[in-house]
């Protein structure tokens, strides 16, 4: 009855949040009626070309699809119909992020963009590319575009609404384009880094370098030989950065049809960086759950977008039957369990990524030094279609020894190659997930995580034998006797990558003393570690409450973990708050009282409370202040107070000379004590003098706005009901944002109880249809912003009882595919 009062309760959400509006404007009537026109068939029949035999799809009351087929092949067919169904435009956007065609519908803005994409296509060994993934990998994705292209062909004359708001047609899908890397190479880096630390240690040195940004396990900053920082700066990455920057769509001046002059990545990839924002996983042994068998829970951070950046879906068929979150756009799940492992992952970051500065000739730019002979770039010249001009553009896509040129610099005689994964075969993202969902044990775990290349990952895992792991996967590349903090001169042939690490030498962990294990984006090479594989790593506090409450505790339950995912006592705040004790006579009484109020407080940033908005605003101070404080002026648009702050806190709990310079300790004081005053002050202008009705959620917000609504109507139509938020990026519920509104976050969660996978839970924010009259829109952001979950049926009793809607898909008389 609870998980039908919280459906019931999500649903009139949904339903408010489009169609209640007491303002509602003709065209917002009109626009929500067209798209409620448009939706998807998902019930009753229908009959497809291609199919081999029917398949049943069965969705369940928060819109996740059960897939039963009799063969692999109808499997993901059904499957890829099935995304398409719910996801069409998204996936478009995507394919079109991916294959560099965004100008053809959006104009001369997307030039450079598209470029980008297109320098990073794989151009290898396409028969080690298939293969690399799953020995069937190849059929399985043919299987999968017939079922997108299916949805395609028998929808051309109901598209989704944003189609026709936007003036444009799908097209249809190659299985190259689950291949291509943009979607990867966002997760990978470090060439922005390198860069920033040219920067940095040009104008500043390398001591200071280190300073600024800390590096773990400590590694010295030191140029390479041969390297001229001169020149190096944000301009390199001015391809990258457009390709990978997250734009609103907005009118476009110059048409009267008000079609999107620009495009935000709608999957997510193309726009987030996913470093270590905000990832956690863990898994604990039978020993310690309430059930005696393992509980696996995960929250993969991403933007929070909408629709959705992950897709749910239960795929069952011969050797198949596994169930999770993925992304629309790829067949199989990234995260979740079978019949007979549970797997979760945060991102590793391992450094994919190496900058390489070749020197070219003054007379012929296309010729580049290459251990003292000269080479010669490949060109490739390809067209670009664009919006709004008669002919295509075309650009010349280069290609030295070490990748593609993603800048050149005329003057300086210099070209920019890109050295990064994505050239290598195996390493579109995700797609190793065709061999893990098929895995039934330890071993076969590992021997499908020798796949994984992008993006790498911290995996952990749980058999229903009762085992608990973890394996950090992905492509290490190894660099003999460099570090890989800095670009490098490609012309020496010093600075080569020598092949990979074996996934028997990233780090591990099977069955643990400790009976438990976690992640979250930290430091997570143990102590005497011989390889090189990272530098930069997620600040360790989400990981040090995860161990906290796990190593505390015991007969852990699902809803034990749920409260842990939403877990808000912020760890920083116990080093920081503490300082203000003894300052009290620094302030005026309004101070005091605010002060007071937080060296009472709990600690937990929870969205009803007032110390967790005056905390959240003096830090918010205090950062702001203590980069004008510690950098020169022209360091400050470089680095930024959130990759300072655990340097903030140690500096500030013990001052030293080397940021403060002289007189540290009360540089320190009037710091702490002048931001504090600020903040005060700043809330008191925003929400009264009555500190009582301060509240951190009035602050803290997360947005559900659709990129198309541009105006009045769209608005009603598309967007959902904005909600307040609790903790931080640095809290277990991490709601990391710029200007307190939450970007990034666990759009999806789950919690895999394996001793009866009935048990397990799922949310995935705001719902599973990107369809905005679909009533599985938003209809999960109630759940959501509550903290709650929706029970991840998995049995099919299970499925069967709680059937909300049922699909047969039929071959077409007399056209069954082969």
């Amino acid at each position: 009855m609870k998980r039908l009062a919280l459906t019931i309760l999500a649903l009139g959400f949904a339903i408010q949040a489009a169609f209640s509006n007491d303002r509602a404007t003709s065209p917002a009537t009109d626009l929500a009626a067209r798209a409620r026109a448009v939706l998807a068939q998902t019930s009753g029949r229908i009959e497809l070309d291609g199919l081999q035999k029917p398949v049943e799809v069965i969705r369940d009351p928060w819109g996740v699809a059960h897939i039963y087929a009799e063969t692999q092949d109808d499997l993901f067919f059904a499957q890829g119909f099935v995304a398409a169904q719910d996801r069409l435009w998204q996936m478009e956007i995507w394919r079109r992020t991916g294959e560099g065609k965004l100008a053809e519908v959006l104009g001369e803005s997307a030039i450079e963009r598209d470029k980008f994409a297109r320098l990073m296509r794989y151009r290898g060994d396409m028969e080690a590319e298939w293969k690399s993934y799953s020995p069937d990998a190849k059929q399985i994705i043919e299987c999968f575009v017939r079922g997108v292209n299916a949805f395609i062909e028998t929808s051309r004359d109901r598209l989704p609404i944003e189609f026709q708001l936007m003036g444009i047609k799908p097209e249809l899908w190659t299985p190259e384009v689950c291949l291509t890397r943009m979607a990867g190479y966002v997760m990978t880096r470090n060439a922005s880094a390198e860069v920033l630390r040219a920067q940095l240690a040009r104008r500043f040195g390398a001591e200071k370098v280190d300073l600024w940004i800390e590096t773990d396990p400590f590694k010295r900053l030191e140029v390479p030989a041969g390297l001229d920082l001169n020149g190096i700066d944000n301009k390199i990455l001015a391809g990258a950065n457009a390709a990978s920057a997250v734009v609103n769509f907005s009118a476009d001046p110059n048409t009267t049809s008000g079609l999107p002059k620009q495009v935000e990545n709608l999957a997510g990839d193309v726009a987030d960086r996913e470093r270590n924002e905000g990832s956690n996983n863990w898994v604990v042994s039978g020993s310690l759950s309430a059930t005696g068998k393992p509980i696996l829970a995960n929250d993969p951070h991403r933007l929070i977008l909408l629709p959705s950046l992950r897709y749910m879906v239960h795929l069952t068929g011969p050797g198949w039957n596994v169930i999770g979150a993925g992304e629309p756009t790829l067949p199989g799940v990234a995260a979740g369990h079978n019949e007979r492992i549970g797997f979760g992952f945060t991102i590793v970051g391992i450094d994919q990524q190496d900058l390489y500065v070749e020197q070219t000739d003054r007379n012929n730019s296309l010729l580049y030094r290459y251990m003292g002979k000269g080479s010669l770039m490949r060109v490739e010249r390809e067209q670009i279609k664009v919006k709004g001009r008669a002919e295509p553009v075309e650009v010349e896509l280069k290609f030295t020894r070490h990748g593609p040129v993603i800048y050149e610099d005329r003057k300086l005689h210099r070209a920019y190659a890109l050295k990064w994964i994505g050239s290598e075969p195996g390493s579109a993202g995700y797609l190793a997930s065709l061999s893990l969902n098929r895995a039934t044990n330890w071993a076969e775990f590992l021997k499908a995580l020798e796949r994984w290349k992008v993006p790498s990952e911290n995996l952990v895992y749980a058999d229903v034998d009762g085992n608990i792991g973890w394996q950090a996967a992905g492509a290490a590349p190894v660099r003999r006797g460099w570090s890989g903090l800095l670009p490098v001169p490609g012309d020496s042939g010093r600075y080569e990558w020598d092949g990979f690490l074996p996934l028997s030498e990233l780090p591990r962990a099977y069955n643990p003393a400790k009976q438990f294990i976690a992640t979250a984006n930290h430091k997570v090479i143990p102590e005497g570690y011989k390889h090189e594989i990272n530098f930069e790593w997620a600040a360790p506090y989400r990981f040090n409450r995860i161990e906290e409450v796990l190593g505390k505790g015991s007969k852990f339950t699902v809803n034990d973990f749920e409260r842990l995912q939403h877990d808000e006592a912020s760890l920083p705040v116990r080093e920081l708050v503490p300082l203000l004790k003894g300052r009290l006579a620094d302030f005026p009484a309004s101070t005091q009282r605010a002060a007071e109020l937080l060296l009472r407080w709990d600690g937990v940033l929870a969205k009803e409370s007032a110390g967790a908005a005056i905390y959240e605003m003096w830090i918010q101070k205090m950062g702001s202040t203590f980069i004008d404080r510690i950098l020169p002026s022209e360091a400050k648009g470089l680095v930024s107070s959130g990759s300072l702050f655990t340097t903030m806190i140690r500096a500030l709990k013990n001052p030293d000379a080397k940021l403060f310079g002289a007189n540290a300790q009360g540089k320190a004081r009037v710091l702490i004590s002048m931001s504090f005053a600020d903040a005060v002050t700043e809330l008191s202008a925003r929400f009264g003098r009555d500190m009582k009705k301060w509240r951190w959620g009035d602050l803290h917000i997360a947005e559900f706005k659709h990129p198309l609504s541009t105006d009045d109507a769209r608005r009603f139509v598309f967007d959902l009901k904005t909600v307040a938020r609790g903790g931080d990026g640095n809290t277990v519920n991490a709601t990391s944002g710029a200007k307190f509104i939450q970007r990034s976050g666990a759009s999806f969660r789950e919690i895999l109880d394996l001793s009866d996978w009935d048990n397990s839970v799922a949310i995935n924010v705001p719902g599973q249809s990107g369809q905005p009259a679909s009533p599985h829109y938003g209809d999960l952001l109630p759940l959501w912003a509550e903290g709650k979950y929706f029970p991840l049926l998995f049995s099919r009793d299970k499925v069967e009882k709680n059937a909300a809607e049922r699909l047969l898909l039929e071959p077409r008389a007399g056209r069954q595919g082969k």
